[in-house]
């Protein structure tokens, strides 16, 4: 009997959840790693160490990064207050959004983004489309990312410092919620998601909706149960129904983009002498000692 042939690793990494993680880490203590040339660098360098060092571990063959391209997405024209609680990015960071995605490039890594989507819509639309010729690593910090976990789609979670993760796929997410991934997407229109700025059902929180989707599979069940529910928390659906719709809209991340990467285009493989090259241009020290 021959040898199941192994399926190519392909890793989607979310751009802007190591690049902001990389920044904080490092901007709290004032360190921005300025260059001569009155760059700041912190968050760069911090990105490529977070996805070099999971590169490392999971030995992918294939690596594509996805970007946000933009504050204004679709969600923006659905509910105008998304994410309108985030500050402005600090001025050390504005330059940086595009050194990192010159750093990529540097790799041959693609940069991947497409306006009025998010990154998450990016990846879940490449990740589906490719699971069933790869494997899919998911490499990001957000739990909304749990909602994709399919047949060959794991989500690789970063924790604190470098080359910590926790790892999921659909039967350890199930051990850990009692749900499956797609109703992770309820659980959150329920619940609602103070960073992305929608309140879901004010009152209800992660025990009482994990209870509900349990029970009744699924916001539809729920509201066709009304009757069977304790009278608080049928009062406090009742009230939100329009927004529990509109909240499940917002929390669904769209797995249908018009964008399209290739596994032709996603190898991972590099030309040594042009990271040195950029490292060296940037003054990007600690790759300098990595690669």
């Amino acid at each position: 009997m021959s040898e199941e042939k192994q399926l190519p690793t392909f890793m989607l990494v979310d751009g802007m959840a190591l690049l902001f993680r990389a920044f904080y880490a490092t901007a709290v203590t004032g360190q921005f790693m300025i260059n001569s040339k009155g760059l700041p660098t912190n968050a760069v360098q911090g990105f490529l160490k977070h996805m070099l060092t999971a590169v490392d571990y999971f030995k992918p063959t294939h690596v594509a990064v996805c970007w946000d391209m933009g504050s204004q997405t679709f969600r923006n024209e659905l509910f105008t207050d998304y994410k309108a609680n985030r500050s402005t990015p600090p001025v050390e960071m504005l330059p940086q959004f595009a050194l990192v995605k010159e750093a990529v490039e540097a790799f041959d890594i693609p940069n991947i983004g497409l306006s009025g989507y998010e990154a998450d819509d990016c990846i879940g639309t490449i990740a589906k489309a490719s699971m069933s010729h790869s494997k899919i690593h998911i490499l990001t910090g957000d739990q909304d990312m749990l909602q994709l976990l399919d047949e060959n789609i794991s989500v690789v979670l970063l924790k604190k410092g470098f080359g910590n993760y926790e790892i999921h796929d659909t039967n350890t997410f199930y051990e850990w919620k009692g749900i499956t991934p797609r109703q992770m997407i309820d659980l959150k229109a329920l619940m609602g998601d103070p960073s992305d700025n929608y309140p879901g059902v004010k009152g209800i929180g992660e025990k009482t909706a994990l209870k509900l989707l349990i029970q009744y599979e699924s916001i539809d069940g729920i509201l066709e149960n009304l009757h069977a529910l304790s009278n608080a928390q049928r009062a406090k659906i009742e009230v939100a129904v329009e927004m529990l719709h509109l909240s499940r809209k917002l929390a669904e991340i769209k797995c249908d983009v018009p964008i399209f990467c290739s596994l032709e285009n996603a190898v991972y493989r590099y030309d040594r002498d042009k990271v040195v090259k950029m490292a060296k241009e940037y003054e990007f020290k600690s790759l300098q000692r990595i690669i």
